[in-house]
C-alpha cells in the first residue's frame, strides 16, 4: 500500500532530491534489552542462536562496530530518545527520569517528533526506561505525549513476569535478582510475548497515515526466566565459556578496578559466588536461552510485518541499550566501559537506501538513531542533536568515515571507541588503551606506553569538553 502526504513543505527524497507530494515510510522500531554481541551474526559467542535478528540483517545493514552511549537502561535509553549523549543531558544514572528535568522534557523526543510531524505512534514494553510491567501497569519514564497509544497502561494492564516460586531460584545469597530459571509457561503467556502480540495488531492495523511501531523486548535482562525449550537449546554440557585471564585486571589503574567492583549488585561478589559455586555454564546458558527468547519475539514482529502490504515501505531498526559482562573482567552485569558493555547489535533496513546483506565496521553511536531517522523519514530534527545521520554508510558501508563512538559512565569516566582503538580516560586522569586489532579481548592495556601517546590524543578529541551537572541533583 502506498502512501502520500500531500504539505505545502518541502521534504527531501530518501534518495535525494525535493518533491511535494512525497510517500513517507513505517518504522518498525525494536529495542532488545541488556544484549550484548552475542548475536549470531556479530559472532560474540560461537553457539548464540538468533536466526531472526541474523535473517534481518541479511536483509539490511549490520553496523559490526555499533556502540553505546552508556552501558546503563536509563542513561542510555535517554540518549537515544533525545540524540543527546549523557554528558549533555546531565542522566547519568537509572535515576531520576528526564521528564522530572524541566529542560529535558521539553525537548522532541523521536516518537513524539514523529507524531507531530503527521505519524501515528505506537509503543508496547521496555522502550524509555523503567520497570515494564507492575500491578498498576506501565512503571516508566515515558512520555504519554509521544504516543496514539502505548501498551501496557494502567487502563489496559498485563500480569507480572511468570516467575518461580522460591526465588531467587539459583540460590546465590546476594540477591533475588541475579536468577535464572525455568518456567512452566508458553511464549504468549509471558510478558515480552504480549507486548509483541500488541505490537503485531499495530503493525497490521489499516489506516493510510504512516506509523510509527515501537516494540521494547526485556529480555535478556535479569531475571532470565525463559520456558525450558530455550534452555533445552543449549545442554549444559556443552556451554562454551568465555575466555578470561586470571590476571586481567592487573594492568587496569585502580579506579577501574573499583568500577568494576563497586557498581549495582555486588558484581564481584557474584562473579566469586559462579565461579565458586560451578554455576558459570548455568548463568551462561540462561542468557543464551533468554537472547534465544528475545529473537523469537522479534522473529513475531518480523512475520506480522512479511503479512502486510507495508512491508516494501518499512524502514526497520534494530538495537540493544547496552552489552553485559558474563565473567570478563571478572565481572557478571553491566555499567563499564570496556567491549562487553558498550558494544551492541544495531541493523537498519531502509528499502531504496540500504543493500541487503551489507556490513559497516566504522564506529558509530545509538545517538546516530535519532538524526538517522529524522532523515530517513523527511522529518526536519532539531539543531541540538549529538548524533549524525548514518544514511551515508546506509548507502556506502565502507566509506570514509572520521567519527569514533563516545561512551561515559558516571559523570567524568569516557570511552572512546574508534575503528581500532578503545581509549578510557576516568575522572582522575587513569587511562586505558586497547589494540582491537591484535587484542580484541582487551587483555592489554597500552595507555602507558609513549608510542600510543599521538593515538591517544587523536581519540580525546572526542571527548566531552564540558559536562552536564548530573539531573540527579537538579530536581
Amino acid at each position: 500500500m502506498r502512501r502520500f502526504v500531500i504539505s505545502l513543505l518541502i521534504f527531501p527524497l530518501l534518495g535525494g532530491g525535493v518533491v511535494q507530494a512525497q510517500e513517507r515510510p513505517d518504522v518498525l522500531f525494536i529495542s532488545v534489552d541488556d544484549l550484548n554481541d552475542w548475536v549470531g551474526v556479530l559472532g560474540g559467542h560461537p553457539q548464540a542462536r538468533t536466526p531472526n535478528m541474523d535473517a534481518l540483517a541479511d536483509r539490511g545493514i549490520l553496523f559490526t562496530n555499533a556502540h553505546s552511549p552508556a552501558a546503563l537502561c536509563n542513561p542510555a535509553r535517554t540518549s537515544v530518545m533525545l540524540g543527546l549523549q549523557p554528558s549533555t543531558t546531565g542522566i547519568y544514572g537509572n535515576y531520576p527520569s528526564w521528564m522530572e528535568i524541566e529542560h529535558l522534557a521539553e525537548l522532541p523526543n523521536l516518537p513524539r517528533l514523529l507524531r507531530e510531524n503527521g505519524y501515528e505512534t505506537y509503543g508496547a514494553g521496555k522502550l524509555f526506561h523503567g520497570h515494564t510491567f507492575s500491578p498498576s501497569g506501565y512503571l516508566g519514564y515515558n512520555d504519554p505525549s509521544a504516543w496514539d497509544a502505548y501498551y501496557p497502561s494502567v487502563t489496559r494492564q498485563i500480569p507480572d513476569e511468570i516467575r518461580p516460586h522460591d526465588v531467587p531460584a539459583n540460590g546465590n545469597p546476594l540477591t533475588p535478582y541475579f536468577d535464572w530459571s525455568a518456567v512452566v509457561a508458553d511464549d504468549r503467556a509471558m510478558a515480552d510475548g504480549q507486548v509483541a502480540a500488541w505490537a503485531e495488531e499495530r503493525i497490521g492495523a489499516a489506516g493510510d497515515k504512516p506509523r510509527f511501531v515501537a516494540a521494547g523486548i526485556y529480555r535478556p535482562h535479569l531475571p532470565w526466566y525463559v520456558p525450558q525449550r530455550y534452555l533445552d537449546m543449549y545442554p549444559l554440557e556443552d556451554i562454551v565459556l568465555p575466555e578470561v585471564p586470571p590476571d586481567d585486571l592487573d594492568d587496569v589503574p585502580l579506579i577501574g578496578q573499583q568500577f568494576q567492583e563497586g557498581t549495582s549488585m555486588a558484581p564481584m561478589e557474584l562473579h566469586q559466588w559462579v565461579v565458586d559455586e560451578g554455576r558459570w555454564k548455568e548463568g551462561v546458558q540462561a542468557y543464551l536461552a533468554s537472547i534465544t527468547f528475545a529473537d523469537a519475539m522479534v522473529g513475531r514482529l518480523l512475520d506480522a510485518l512479511e503479512r502486510t502490504e507495508r512491508v516494501e515501505d518499512t524502514i526497520i531498526v534494530l538495537w540493544s541499550d547496552h552489552g553485559w559482562h558474563l565473567g570478563e573482567k571478572h565481572r557478571w552485569r553491566k555499567q563499564t566501559l570496556w567491549e562487553e558493555t558498550t558494544r551492541v547489535p544495531l541493523i537498519i533496513v531502509a528499502p531504496g537506501v540500504t543493500t541487503p546483506g551489507t556490513r559497516s565496521a566504522r564506529a558509530v553511536s545509538l545517538v546516530d538513531i535519532y538524526p538517522t531517522l529524522a532523515e530517513l523519514t523527511g522529518t526536519a530534527a532539531p539543531d541540538n542533536l549529538d548524533g549524525v545521520s548514518l544514511k551515508p554508510l546506509l548507502e556506502d558501508p565502507n566509506m570514509a568515515w572520521d567519527r569514533s563512538a563516545l561512551s561515559t559512565n558516571e559523570f567524568g569516566n569516557h570511552a572512546v571507541r574508534s575503528e581500532r582503538y578503545r581509549y578510557i580516560r576516568y575522572y582522575n586522569g587513569n587511562e586505558e588503551l586497547y589494540d582491537h586489532e591484535r587484542d580484541p579481548g582487551e587483555w592489554a592495556n597500552l595507555a602507558t606506553n609513549p608510542a600510543y601517546d599521538e593515538i591517544k590524543v587523536g581519540l580525546a578529541k572526542w571527548m566531552p569538553v564540558s559536562e552536564a551537572e548530573d539531573a540527579l541533583f537538579l530536581r
